[in-house]
């Protein structure tokens, strides 16, 4: 394997902790505020923007949402989703340490992905990819041979970790070897049973 791919949400991060704190923004109650943020939520990762994406929210839950609100609900949603875990980090840190090249792909809107340019462990990664900027998602096929393209590789140099299997399933189909995330201990195991990792 030339290239070892990971997913964001949920394998390098923690599920975001922000939800109760952005549904009191906007004085909903967090059960009701939770279905609309995910509702919309497969139109943001495909390039949606950040203010287009707050109204959708805000129409689901009887809010009216202007510009200035949209900046500070998409700078608490960012926040959420930037606390890493780290074991997760700590497994790319000796990823790269051992000369692995490292590629990131998730499903996120661009306005993370700026955020996420300017975080400690990006540098661990030679290429960030990120759907917002793409207009293209998960598990659309399309992504991955974007992915390719960028990183300038075959499937079958590729191991690629999600925490979704049908993202997992797409994967492989476009010939990528892919596993879905057990959690950095046994992601571990598993590069090391490949000889990827000493």
């Amino acid at each position: 394997m030339r290239w070892v791919v990971f997913d964001y949400g949920e394998v390098i991060s923690r599920r975001t902790a922000a939800l109760p704190g952005i549904a009191a923004m906007l004085d909903v109650e967090p059960e009701e505020f939770e279905a609309a943020y995910f509702a919309e939520r497969k139109a943001y990762d495909w390039g949606c923007p950040d203010l287009a994406y707050w109204r959708a929210v805000g129409e689901r839950v009887d809010r009216q949402v202007d510009a200035a609100l949209s900046e500070r609900l998409t700078s608490a949603d960012v926040a959420g989703w930037m606390e890493t875990d780290p074991g997760s980090v700590r497994l790319l840190e000796d990823l790269h340490q051992q000369g692995v090249t490292l590629a990131l792909l998730s499903n996120a809107p661009s306005s993370f992905g700026r955020a996420a340019e300017q975080a400690d462990w990006a540098r661990l990664f030679k290429h960030l990819v990120f759907s917002g900027d793409l207009q293209l998602a998960k598990p659309d096929a399309r992504i991955y041979r974007s992915l390719l393209e960028t990183i300038d590789a075959e499937p079958a140099d590729c191991l690629f970790f999600d925490d979704r299997q049908e993202n997992v399933d797409a994967a492989r189909e476009v010939g990528l070897a892919a596993e879905l995330w057990p959690g950095p201990d046994a992601a571990r195991a598993l590069l090391r049973s490949r000889s990827i990792l000493a």
